[in-house]
């Protein structure tokens, strides 16, 4: 140390500040938590997919087969505020680990599941996984500078490209259930469908020691020593149930429509399942991969901004998507009809206005969590724990809408309708509030915008 830095004060062995930590040690934990989460997210949902081959072999009801993804999802979503919290206290290092060994456990105990009931519990069980979303955000926002964390978190959040690894292995591979069915590999793991929970139990276990070889031991911990009252206290802001919403609508719809989009490719549009699947992977690789991009955007633009040009592009794309495929009939008092505003949305052009949703969804994502860090800089844990939370909460309960308002309306497209209306919501209250700031921060420019002219006429008597 120079005489001078002793001359200053500064301690000797300070630690490198959360500010502007170590340039190799951040990239290690970006990259290594990216990778993590990108597993995680591909374990939590892989039912989605899977689902057509255990209906098959345990010959499920359909409303069985929905339970055993929907309790995935909750189990993925309601331990997301705890488990941020938690790695504000005692860093993500550790908390990664533990919930990639955990999770490898149910994953394993899967490959032998032969009844309902235990594919029940172990599904649940297994859906720990989506939890690590919260963790690697709290983590990162520790770890980066303020200059670079969306583009950071956009790059963490990109693992939400895990949804599709099982779909593209279907694709790609798609003998990889029939060719493997009956076998059993090293006396433990079964194939079949099972051979999918098989292979990512032994790179869960993989990557928790990769995790344990490669991030920097002495880890960055935000909250260290902080008052459980205290990491709960901004949560009393109306400000973070705001921006939950915004998460409920760009990644709650992201998840809900990653599991129904093949069912909805197959029942409207007559193709094959393998065909629904790599049409699905052309929505969820733009809503995944755009995320650095939306991070990105934030950084330079801004994030409100970012999230206005988002929720255009979801009004606009939903507006198109929920029209029903049909025709206006006017029946005329001559006892003739005629028929107007005719509308045929082709899988085609389907397909590519929910690529351009899927882009929307990716960079509004980014945009979101951009906003915690500099609202909540020493909270990021609590606070991204309850925005992702309920951004999960969202893909648990909006598929039940999508069902219940086609069997209420008769419509199929009613899904994008529900979609349109929480966007709609989302768009108002951002806003109102922007515009409630305004008069707020500049009150004399309200006064003077809203103020009639001196030269405006006087009104007629």
């Amino acid at each position: 140390m120079s005489t001078e830095a002793r001359a200053a004060g500064a301690a000797p062995d300070a630690p490198a500040s959360p500010a502007t930590p170590e340039a190799g040690g951040a990239r290690r934990v970006l990259w290594m938590s990216t990778i993590a989460f990108t597993l995680m997210f591909a374990v939590w949902l892989m039912f989605g997919i899977l689902g057509v081959p255990i209906q098959k072999e345990l010959e499920l009801t359909d409303p069985q087969l929905a339970w055993i993804s929907a309790v995935a999802v909750l189990n993925g979503s309601m331990w997301r505020l705890p488990a941020g919290m938690l790695t504000d206290r005692i860093g993500g290092r550790v908390v990664t680990i533990a919930m990639l060994l955990l999770t490898a456990i149910p994953c394993f105990f899967l490959t032998h599941a032969t009844t309902y009931g235990a594919l029940l519990v172990l599904a649940f069980l297994v859906g720990f996984a989506g939890n690590l979303f919260s963790v690697g955000i709290a983590w990162n926002s520790a770890w980066q500078p303020k200059e670079r964390q969306g583009f950071a978190l956009g790059v963490f959040g990109a693992g939400n490209v895990g949804a599709s690894v099982t779909k593209l292995l279907l694709v790609l591979v798609p003998t990889i259930i029939a060719g493997t069915a009956g076998h059993v590999y090293f006396g433990i793991f079964k194939g079949g469908w099972r051979i999918f929970p098989s292979i990512y139990t032994v790179a869960l276990v993989v990557v928790a020691i990769l995790t344990f070889l490669v991030v920097p031991r002495k880890d960055h911990v935000a909250g260290a020593g902080k008052p459980m009252a205290e990491m709960l206290a901004p949560l009393k802001h109306i400000r973070v149930w705001r921006f939950s919403l915004y998460y409920a609508a760009v990644f709650g719809a992201y998840v809900a429509l990653s599991a129904w989009l093949p069912k909805y490719y197959v029942d409207n549009f007559d193709i094959p399942l393998k065909t629904a699947a790599l049409l699905t992977a052309t929505f969820i690789f733009p809503a995944s991969l755009l995320r650095p991009v939306g991070g990105w955007f934030s950084d330079r633009f801004g994030a409100r901004r970012v999230m206005y040009w988002t929720f255009a592009a979801m009004l606009g794309s939903t507006a198109l998507l929920m029209m029903p495929n049909g025709h206006l009939v006017i029946h005329h008092a001559d006892g003739t009809e005629t028929s107007h505003l005719a509308y045929n949305l082709g899988l085609v052009p389907f397909a590519i206005i929910v690529f351009v949703l899927g882009c929307a969804m990716g960079i509004g994502k980014a945009a979101v969590y951009k906003h915690i860090p500099e609202y909540f800089p020493g909270n990021v844990g609590s606070v991204g724990g309850l925005v992702g939370m309920f951004g999960g909460l969202g893909g648990f309960v909006l598929p039940p809408l999508f069902a219940y308002t086609k069997q209420w309306s008769g419509f199929p497209t009613s899904t994008f309708f529900v979609l349109f209306l929480l966007t709609l919501a989302c768009t108002v209250w951002m806003h109102w509030t922007v515009v409630h700031m305004l008069h707020e921060k500049s009150p004399e420019l309200a006064r003077e915008l809203e103020k009639p002219t001196a030269s405006a006429p006087a009104p007629a008597n």
